[in-house]
C-alpha cells in the first residue's frame, strides 16, 4: 500500500496541473513541465490540491501511484520556488568563473574546462562555488553530478569537485618505516 502515493499535493496560487492524452504539464510562473503519465495512474484535481489515483488495484499500479506524486510534488515545487545544487571547489589553483553564459573551470588539467548551460538551466559562480539551477529537479542534478565527474574529490587530500556539505572520506597516506636490517 502506497502511503506516499495517497497525499494530495498541495497546489500553490498560479500553478496548473492539466491532464490529456497520457501527458500531465505543470504550468507555474517560473515555466512548464511535461511528462507522459503511466496507464495504471491519473490525476485527480480537487479545489487547491491534486491527487495520484489508480485505474486498477496491483502491486506495479500502487508502485507508479507513489512515484508519479513524488514526480508531481517535484513538478510544482520547481515551477514555483525552482532547484538549486552547489558544487564547491577545493585545491589549490582550482577556480571557476562565467564568461558568456559558459562556466570556465581550472581544476589541475593542462587545458580549462568549458562548460555550456543546456535548456532550462542557469549557472552562477561565487568564488569557489558554482550554482546549478533549474525547474526539472533531475535535470539539475544530472548536470551537477556530470560537473562533479570531471574532478571528484580524491581521499588523499580531498581535492576536486565536491557537493556543498558533502562529506569526503580522507585515507591515511604512505608511512615513513624505519628500514630492517
Amino acid at each position: 500500500m502506497s502511503r506516499i502515493g495517497k497525499k494530495p499535493i498541495p497546489l500553490p496560487e498560479g500553478v496548473e496541473i492539466e491532464e490529456e492524452k497520457g501527458k500531465v504539464q505543470v504550468k507555474g510562473p517560473r515555466g512548464s513541465i511535461s511528462r507522459e503519465l503511466r496507464p495504471e495512474v491519473k490525476i485527480e484535481i480537487q479545489g487547491q490540491q491534486a491527487l495520484v489515483t489508480v485505474n486498477q488495484e496491483s502491486k506495479l499500479a500502487k508502485a507508479f501511484q507513489g512515484l508519479f506524486r513524488s514526480l508531481l510534488a517535484n513538478d510544482v515545487q520547481g515551477v514555483t520556488e525552482g532547484w538549486e545544487k552547489t558544487l564547491e571547489l577545493s585545491g589549490v589553483g582550482y577556480r571557476a568563473k562565467m564568461e558568456e553564459g559558459k562556466v570556465i573551470l581550472e581544476v589541475g588539467f593542462s587545458h580549462p574546462v568549458v562548460i555550456k548551460p543546456e535548456e532550462g538551466i542557469e549557472f552562477k559562480v561565487e568564488g569557489t562555488k558554482i550554482i546549478i539551477a533549474g525547474i526539472r529537479k533531475d535535470q539539475v542534478g544530472e548536470v551537477a553530478a556530470r560537473i562533479r565527474a570531471i574532478r571528484p574529490p580524491e581521499p588523499y587530500k580531498g581535492k576536486g569537485i565536491h557537493y556543498l556539505g558533502e562529506e569526503i572520506r580522507r585515507k591515511e597516506g604512505k608511512k615513513a618505516g624505519i628500514a630492517s636490517q
